[in-house]
């Protein structure tokens, strides 16, 4: 990866890595559990459902399913080394609090003080609302008064989240809060390296963020929607019925790879290309994917990457579990592959592991995927 004749100058390396996932606080753990084929699927015992105050009525209901999938410590914050008050740490939306922590765990990761960096460094990060946080945060600081409303909205509103914590950690380079859903960690990762590439920043942060701040306390399961019927993710399985919705944060530090290895910094992986596009009108409803616009997209990446299909071992996809979303997925990736029964490549999801992480799915996987190359 490091051999000069191997590369184009388009290429960026993944120099820090940061991830908070369910049964995993950082990327080590996170990679241990995969490869024990660890599910970090909870199921809540009778004890756990009297605790959080659930009747008998959804245990003994048949479409009720007692899964849940979540991260541990989301109501620790180290406020001082983030230069918050104590009223404003128990204001702030636990999806800042971890993704300041994510965003420091990366750089440190890659061994990169912002205070001396002499380059510039951008975030690039997205996240879903929570609406249950913001209202919750409302009454409780409308009791106590604490906080002046302009503060409140400015430490629980999604849309400043990566200028407030470019602010406190002193990134300052582009700073950006993306949002395309599902897609959201993987396109923030995209801009990364266009930034980097078009040097709007010598060294980037990338990734997302979801998190529940209500109790989860299980589902009722209805047919015809999205998620599973008994709380397993079952990607690209003859038996898969559904996704399992998650939490969690991932991060990784990127720059140009003819920079860090300049700069003899540890590379997990090589980005060689990547691409973004949208569906527009060509597939059966707005939530649901295009054949046509996944294959154009890939090979749009591929172009860029000047990679050669057919030299492809591994695809590390969006696996979501569902019988609608995997064989689109599926039948895309054949065609952008030009694959048959002749050509043999393997296909994964970590969304069998831990779920679906909406706004952080993408770099779930992405870290998934640079962990395994730097292990081999």
């Amino acid at each position: 990866m490091t051999d000069k004749k191997n590369y184009n100058g388009l290429e960026i390396a993944v120099v820090g890595i940061a991830c908070h996932v369910p049964g995993a606080g950082n990327w080590r753990d996170y990679w241990r559990n995969l490869i024990q084929g660890v599910e970090s699927v909870d199921f809540l015992t009778d004890q756990e459902l009297t605790d959080l105050g659930i009747d008998h009525y959804p245990a003994d209901h048949a479409n009720y399913v007692n899964s849940r999938t979540t991260i541990k410590d989301k109501n620790l914050f180290d406020y001082s080394f983030f230069g918050y008050s104590p009223a404003e740490a128990r204001l702030l939306n636990p999806l800042h609090r971890i993704l300041h922590q994510c965003a420091w765990e990366a750089l440190e990761d890659a061994g990169c003080d912002p205070d001396t960096h002499k380059g510039l460094i951008s975030l690039y990060v997205g996240s879903g609302d929570d609406f249950n946080w913001k209202i919750y945060s409302a009454l409780k600081n409308k009791k106590s008064g604490d906080i002046d409303d302009f503060t409140l909205n400015l430490i629980n509103n999604k849309d400043y989240l990566a200028s407030l914590i470019s602010y406190k950690l002193n990134l300052k380079g582009p700073s950006l809060t993306v949002n395309t859903a599902c897609s959201t960690s993987l396109v923030a990762i995209n801009m990364a390296c266009k930034s980097l590439l078009l040097g709007e920043s010598t060294t980037a942060l990338a990734g997302g963020i979801s998190i529940a701040t209500n109790q989860q306390k299980g589902y009722f399961h209805q047919e015809g929607m999205t998620l599973s019927t008994d709380g397993h993710c079952r990607a690209f399985d003859k038996d898969a019925d559904g996704i399992v919705s998650s939490e969690g944060a991932g991060i990784v530090v990127l720059k140009r790879l003819s920079s860090a290895i300049k700069d003899g910094d540890h590379i997990y992986a090589v980005i060689k290309g990547s691409a973004i596009n949208n569906d527009g009108n060509r597939k059966v409803g707005f939530t649901a994917p295009s054949v046509d616009g996944q294959v154009e997209c890939i090979r749009k990446a591929q172009i860029f990457a000047q990679v050669d299909p057919d030299t492809i071992n591994y695809i590390e996809a969006h696996g979501t579990g569902t019988r609608l979303g995997d064989p689109i997925e599926l039948e895309a990736l054949n065609i952008a592959f030009n694959r048959n029964a002749e050509k043999y490549c393997a296909i994964g999801s970590v969304k069998t592991n831990i779920g679906h992480l909406d706004a952080a799915a993408g770099v779930a996987g992405l870290i998934k995927t640079a962990l395994s190359l730097t292990h081999r």
